[in-house]
This record gives C-alpha cells, sequence and structure tokens, in this order.
C-alpha cells in the first residue's frame, strides 16, 4: 500500500511516515499542493489514500481535495485531511467536498494509524 503525503512541514512528514512504516506501506511525500498533482498525474494508480494538509502555499489542501474528487481519474482515492484547521465548519466542509476523514494536528502515532485504517476499510467508522 502506498500513502502520498502532502504537507509543507517535513516533521509532519517524517511523523507520517513513522506511522506508515509500522503499518508496512509506503509514502510519497510532497511539499504543496501543486506537486502534489503533478505526482498524482503520473502514479495515481499506486496511490491507495492520500493525507492532506490544509494550509499549505500555492494551493490550499481544500482546494487540492475539491480538484481531486472533481476529477474523473483521481476521484476514487480516498483522501483524509491532516491539518492543524479544527474549526467544526471546516471539518464539514471537507467531509462534503470528499474527505474520508479528518484529523487535526497534533496528534498522537496510534489516531494516525487508527484513522488511515478507517479510510482503507480496515478499521471503525468516521
Amino acid at each position: 500500500m502506498k500513502l502520498l503525503v502532502v504537507d509543507d512541514s517535513s516533521v509532519i512528514r517524517k511523523v507520517v511516515k513513522a506511522a506508515a512504516d509500522m503499518l508496512q506501506m509506503k509514502i510519497v511525500e510532497a511539499q504543496d499542493g501543486i506537486e502534489a498533482i503533478e505526482i498524482l498525474s503520473k502514479i495515481y494508480k499506486e496511490i491507495d489514500l492520500i493525507l492532506l494538509d490544509w494550509n499549505m502555499p500555492e494551493k490550499s489542501g481544500y482546494e487540492v481535495l475539491v480538484e481531486i474528487k472533481n476529477d474523473e481519474t483521481y476521484k476514487h482515492i480516498p483522501v483524509m485531511m491532516v491539518t492543524t484547521e479544527g474549526q467544526q465548519s471546516n471539518i464539514v466542509a471537507a467531509v462534503q467536498a470528499g474527505a474520508c476523514n479528518y484529523l487535526v494536528k497534533p496528534f498522537t502515532v496510534e489516531d494516525l494509524e487508527s484513522k488511515i485504517l478507517e479510510c482503507l476499510g480496515k478499521g471503525g467508522g468516521f
């Protein structure tokens, strides 16, 4: 299984990599939404889940989420928001736009693993 981790924070990408390693998953990293779409255009068939930050330069995670979910080629890929944006209105907007789950930073590795498994249909519900 392969995750696309989209976050401008290298620290968060390292935390996600640690969780992915524990789940025996591989990751591909993108520093922003533009890079994420470029990566998707090349290897979308390999990506099982996208973990997406909200606040990034160039293009917000929400904009990337909407773009992915409106594209016939990518819309089947589950997307989980992993962000500091904890306002209820943002959570609702992301879920309505197609996010499979939402995790607010800071989080534990255990919480992240649980949410990843939920998005992949291997855990409890949202």
